[in-house]
């Protein structure tokens, strides 16, 4: 049994480290446990969301198409192709949970998010980190946000629909996401080439199943050219 010193170290290497993600989850939280409250939430359920979803993009647009009057179909295939990255990150982190049985990894699993993510991949680096503390870090930032949304939704009870600017928490997170994400020249043409995929289905396609169409046509015309342009580095042609 490992002695009850070095469980403290790591709690407190875990933690330590994961203040910063908790700092910038308290605002982001807020925000949507208000937007969750005007569009029908009550606070146990966004508390709930926030304990079962965890992924405030997905939960930030799941709210949006709640309230917009969505169905379930198109709001779980939007959330899902959001969350598609997930996969990545977590295939990227495996090389450092080798050994792990299946229940430490789901459970570390569970708590992957960008930050968490970007955070124990630097700290992995260092050899003194493990992944019990990183599994404390991921979790202390999962209270931080479930604890803040809740808070949203009591105190979107006492604030008027529009009030500071909340209504634009949505659109503001998501234009730093993209922004974020932008790379190269062809990052810009497949987000203008999403947004008017979006624009043109969106008088074609029956609810809010537009997104997911243009998101997924957009990320795959952006594979394939990507793929293409390192073929022709590869084989020495100019492109």
């Amino acid at each position: 049994m490992m002695p009850v010193g070095d469980r403290w170290n790591i709690l407190k290497g875990g933690a330590a480290a994961a203040w910063p993600i908790c700092l910038g989850y308290a605002p982001i939280g807020l925000a949507f446990g208000v937007l969750a409250q005007k569009a029908g939430l009550t606070p146990w359920e966004i508390g709930l969301m926030s304990l079962l979803v965890y992924a405030g993009s997905a939960q930030f647009i799941a709210v949006s198409m709640i309230e917009s009057g969505a169905q379930a179909i198109p709001i779980i295939l939007t959330t899902f192709t959001i969350n598609l990255r997930h996969l990545l990150m977590s295939s990227s982190l495996a090389v450092h949970l080798q050994g792990l049985g299946r229940g430490w990894l789901s459970l570390y699993a569970y708590g992957v998010t960008d930050e968490s993510f970007a955070l124990n991949t630097a700290r992995f680096r260092d050899r003194e980190w493990d992944w019990r503390r990183a599994l404390v870090l991921n979790h202390a930032s999962n209270c931080a946000w479930i604890a803040s949304t809740v808070i949203g939704g009591y105190g979107g009870q006492f604030i008027p629909a529009g009030a500071f600017g909340i209504d634009y928490a949505l659109p503001a997170m998501f234009i730093c996401l993209l922004v974020m994400q932008i790379r190269d020249s062809l990052h810009v043409a497949m987000a203008v080439l999403s947004g008017l995929l979006a624009v043109a289905l969106s008088l074609l396609l029956p609810g809010n199943i537009y997104i997911v169409a243009a998101s997924v046509t957009a990320a795959t015309i952006g594979m394939f050219l990507r793929k293409r342009r390192a073929g022709i580095v590869e084989s020495g042609e100019s492109p």
